[in-house]
């Protein structure tokens, strides 16, 4: 299943990783783990914040996802489902 997560990272933890130079190594560790379509970065609400759409082959993943996050970052963690085009033009012509 395609999943989008949204990760708002802590402004103290991260500025604290930023400093210490483990931004980077944080972030391919997560991404490598996630292996995702795609991953975008900006700030929303005044907070940094990543966006990953990736697959998701089982629920059993998510606390290997979500946890570097949460822990390293000190982030809020949001997973939601989502389709891309193909993915909804499957579902429409499902609908009868």
């Amino acid at each position: 299943m395609r999943v989008l997560l949204k990760a708002s990272l802590n402004t103290e933890k991260a500025n604290d990783v930023i400093r210490s130079g483990k931004m980077p190594q944080l972030m391919q560790e997560a991404l490598g783990n996630i292996k995702p379509e795609a991953a975008y970065f900006t700030v929303d609400h005044g907070v940094r914040t990543a966006y990953v759409f990736f697959d998701m082959q089982d629920s059993s993943q998510m606390p290997s996802i979500g946890e570097p996050f949460f822990m390293d970052l000190g982030a809020e963690v949001d997973m939601t489902p989502v389709m891309n085009a193909d993915d909804l033009q499957k579902g429409l012509s499902e609908l009868g």
